[in-house]
């Protein structure tokens, strides 16, 4: 198991580091002190470990996928500048995260438990007689209590079977032409630029009032109208206007 594997590392013996050691040791690391180096990548394992946890169900040794993860963590231990503003933690995990992506999609031998085949084949047949059931989609908790498995292990075996996506998959499609994912796609000046626009904008959000908060995320990440959200939120349509208004302020005024 992972847990032996970890434990026989002794990983619990290196102590989370604080902000301001984190602070003092990344540029003598960066700077070529193996020591603050080395420091840096064993108080961060743990990190590591969580991260690769979300992979578990891909039929990949984990201890593999750990050290593909540590690579990752190495890389923004390289790359991370203190003028992002924001932990270095933060920034680590989708590098973490993404250098495990990146194996599991250059390896062309991925291998799938037979299991978790099973498990996935059986979720349409479940999900369709919840449907005539309950005369709704159900939730992925719904059709695992319906097999009597674990809601971690159907997502798991449904992520498992995921194919990629093409780049000329169409998205939209109205009387006009045709919007394909490849229209989606931009370039980047790096491959965490995007990565901390996404932090960033996750932190500014965090700082909104609640009712701004719930208001932005209705309307702009599950492309409700206002009416639709005046709905759900017992208002006016006139009020979620303000809101949405005093809302959008303050994001720009925290993101400057």
């Amino acid at each position: 198991m992972m847990s032996t594997r970890l434990s026989e590392m002794n990983l619990p013996r290196f102590p989370r580091l604080t902000d301001e050691e984190v602070a003092e040791l990344l540029p003598r690391a960066q700077a070529g002190d193996q020591e603050a180096r080395e420091k840096l990548i064993n108080c961060n394992l743990r990190l590591v470990f969580n991260m690769v946890q979300r992979f578990h169900h891909r039929g990949y040794e984990e201890e593999d996928l750990f050290q593909i993860g540590t690579i990752g963590l190495i890389k923004a231990i390289d790359k991370f500048d203190t003028g992002f503003n924001v932990k270095f933690s933060t920034y680590a995990v989708p590098m973490i995260i993404g250098e495990i992506r990146r194996f599991l999609r250059d390896d062309h031998s991925v291998k799938v438990a037979r299991s978790l085949k099973e498990i996935a084949f059986r979720v349409p047949r479940v999900k369709e007689e919840l449907i005539k059931a309950k005369g709704r989609e159900p939730t992925i908790t719904e059709v695992a209590e319906a097999l009597g498995l674990p809601r971690e292990e159907v997502v798991g075996a449904l992520e498992a079977l995921q194919q990629p996506a093409s780049i000329h998959e169409t998205l939209y499609q109205d009387d006009g032409d045709p919007i394909y994912l490849l229209d989606q796609l931009k370039a980047e000046t790096g491959p965490e630029s995007t990565w901390m626009e996404n932090l960033a904008l996750k932190e500014v959000l965090a700082k909104l009032p609640e009712r701004e908060r719930e208001v932005i995320r209705l309307r702009f990440f599950e492309d409700k109208t206002q009416t639709q959200v005046a709905e759900v939120l017992g208002l006016s349509q006139v009020q979620i206007s303000r809101i949405e208004r005093q809302a959008i302020n303050h994001i720009r005024e925290l993101m400057s």
